[in-house]
């Protein structure tokens, strides 16, 4: 039957890509348990060598660094809805609304959708210290894994900002007083300082001083995180043996529904 078909192929997708989430979720874990755990000396050591042997700025070095989140040369942020006093920060803003579509026989249909009208990260870097050392953390826009939520609140469409900035043009800009419009759900995090922080990545020094950030290999992962490695890989090692098993299964049953179908 076609319908058999139809839906093995389905399913056999749906566990190829489970699989796949799989396999890069072993990897991320392998990378963790891989990389050195090494300290800001350490490095600075290492650099040294570098540096003796003719190759000043490039430097280059895949570690783990751990420490406390700590300013940059910039100093203290605040967060732009709540004035939080943080090393970074990011803002979402989404709209829900009602959108109604009419089919090829006039019949009309109401759904409620969410789009993402607004979206801001820091850019500044941070620094992680540790034992009085410190080393600057670039995050590449990314954000980093269990920070604080400090906002999550949903505004009814009609009711009146009384913040001002981006986020009050914001509302004139999308038009908030639409029909169809219902609110904003607004949404905040920040990093506070002295929040613990787990960071993989790769160590350079183009800029002078020892900086780590997404590496130049861009198959190697990149982990900034609230969370330890060993609370990180634990949780990696969950989630690889539960997207196999959810792989496994989407494709047995989807080459069984094939089978069928061929067959009938």
């Amino acid at each position: 039957m076609v319908w058999m078909w139809i839906v093995g192929l389905v399913l056999l997708v749906g566990g190829a890509v489970c699989v796949y989430l799989a396999v890069r979720a072993q990897r991320r874990v392998h990378a963790m348990m891989a990389a050195e755990t090494l300290t800001v000396p350490e490095l600075e050591q290492l650099r040294g060598i570098s540096d003796e042997l003719g190759a000043r700025g490039g430097f280059r070095k895949v570690c783990e660094v751990v420490g406390g989140a700590a300013p940059g040369p910039q100093g203290l942020l605040q967060a732009e809805m709540t004035g939080t006093e943080c090393v970074w920060h990011a803002q979402r803003v989404q709209r829900r609304y009602r959108h109604t579509e009419t089919d090829s026989d006039g019949d009309t249909r109401t759904t409620t959708r969410t789009e993402t009208v607004a979206q801001n990260v820091s850019a500044p870097t941070f620094t992680i210290v540790r034992d009085g050392h410190t080393i600057v953390v670039d995050h590449g826009g990314r954000h980093p894994d269990g920070v604080e939520q400090v906002v999550d609140r949903f505004e009814e469409a009609r009711e009146r900002r009384t913040d001002g900035g981006w986020l009050r043009r914001l509302g004139d800009l999308v038009d908030g007083d639409r029909d169809d419009t219902i609110g904003y759900q607004y949404t905040e995090w920040a990093l506070r300082p002295g929040t613990p922080l787990y960071v993989l990545g790769e160590v350079h020094d183009r800029t002078g001083a020892l900086v780590i950030g997404p590496p130049a290999d861009r198959t190697q992962h990149f982990t900034v995180s609230t969370r330890s490695e060993e609370e990180l890989t634990a949780s990696g090692r969950r989630l690889q043996r539960l997207l196999s098993r959810v792989g496994a299964g989407l494709g047995g049953v989807g080459l069984v529904l094939v089978a069928l179908g061929v067959a009938l």
